[in-house]
This record gives structure tokens, sequence and C-alpha cells, in this order.
């Protein structure tokens, strides 16, 4: 029979604790997953989710403009940052714009694909980061480098209105084109029911 004595069980348990404790707790704070989204300039720092082109609420559309960090100062870069998030912003518009176009032409069966490209055309060389002059800046961070990252967008109304308005602008400068897409619709009725479109 096994006799343990009050020494050689001190000793167990003591062996137990320390044996238990041999290997490193993992630190809490420190996560070993990848975060969803990093600094563009900065790719081991976490960055929030829109500066990766998550969706954010209010906003059907979105661009991000960049600044690095200037001399010059924060509203300089500021300056620079919504420029260049505008231009961009011009670009992803006059995409949704011609999408939306072309889902018209699908769904009510006007045009062919060779009237549609025209209008598209003629739509597009109206659309300029000055057209979107009704954007807004919806987010803003500094990155770990001191560069800028700004969020500019569009609600769903503004998105609507100022594809109404590039529509009808371009309807008043090339009519004979727009009248061969359009059949019988009123110019007005037309824009509206194209910048209802979602575009995607």
């Amino acid at each position: 029979m096994i006799t343990f004595n009050k020494a050689s069980i001190i000793i167990l348990i003591l062996s137990a604790v320390i044996s238990g404790c041999g290997g490193k707790s993992p630190d809490p704070m420190v996560s070993s997953e990848a975060p969803d989204c990093v600094f563009p300039d900065a790719p081991d720092e976490a960055a929030p989710g829109w500066v990766c082109d998550f969706a954010v609420k209010g906003a059907d559309l979105t661009a991000i403009g960049y600044a690095q960090k200037s001399a010059a100062g924060f509203s300089f870069m500021k300056q620079m940052a919504t420029a260049d998030g505008r231009v961009q912003l011009a670009q992803i518009f006059k995409t949704r714009v011609q999408n939306m176009i072309k889902q018209y032409a699908e769904t009510t069966g006007s045009a062919d694909s060779e009237t549609v490209d025209r209008v598209n055309t003629s739509v597009s060389k109206l659309i300029t980061n000055e057209t979107l002059v009704g954007s807004r800046i919806f987010r803003s961070r500094t990155s770990p480098t001191g560069g800028l990252f700004i969020l500019v967008g569009l609600d769903s109304v503004k998105v609507q209105q100022s594809a109404k308005d590039a529509i009808q602008t371009s309807m008043n400068n090339d009519r004979a084109l727009w009248q061969e897409f359009k059949a019988k619709k009123a110019q007005d009725e037309l824009a509206a029911d194209i910048a209802k479109m979602k575009g995607n």
C-alpha cells in the first residue's frame, strides 16, 4: 500500500501547478486573426472598414480619396484627398449611369446596342468631378504614415438627381440621338425613369 506524507502531497501539488504554468498563455489583447481591413499605406495596421470599400450607412455611391502627408498642412491634404475622391466618384458614377441606360433599354426594348453605346458616350462626356459638387465627406481618417483617407459620396436622392441632370443635359445637346433612343417617351419622364434604376 502506497502512503503519502504531508511533504509528498505538497510536492505533488506544486509540481502540478508548475507544469500547468509551463506553457505561456496567449495574451488576450493580441489577436492572431488578420484584420478585415488595413491601411493601404500601412499594411500592418488595422483600418476602418470604409477604407476597404465596406458599405457606409447613408451613402449610396462612394469613393475613397487619399493625400500623402504634406508640409503644407492638414487643410491642403484635405483638399487634395477630397479632390482625388471626387475624380474617382465621377468615374464610378459614369459607370452607374451607363448601366442605368443599358438596363432601361433592355427592360423596355428601346434602341439597339449601337444606339445605347452612343447615348452612353454622350452622357459620359458630361460627367466630371465637377458634376458631383453635391457630394460630401462621409468619413476621414489619418493613417499611421500621416496620410489622409477621405470617403466622399452621394446619398440615393443625390445619385438620382445627378443622373437625371446629366441625362437631361445630354438630351438637350443631342436631341436626334435621344429621339432615336427613347421612341415616344417624354424627355422628363424618360430621364426620371432611367434615374430611378439602380444600375450597379
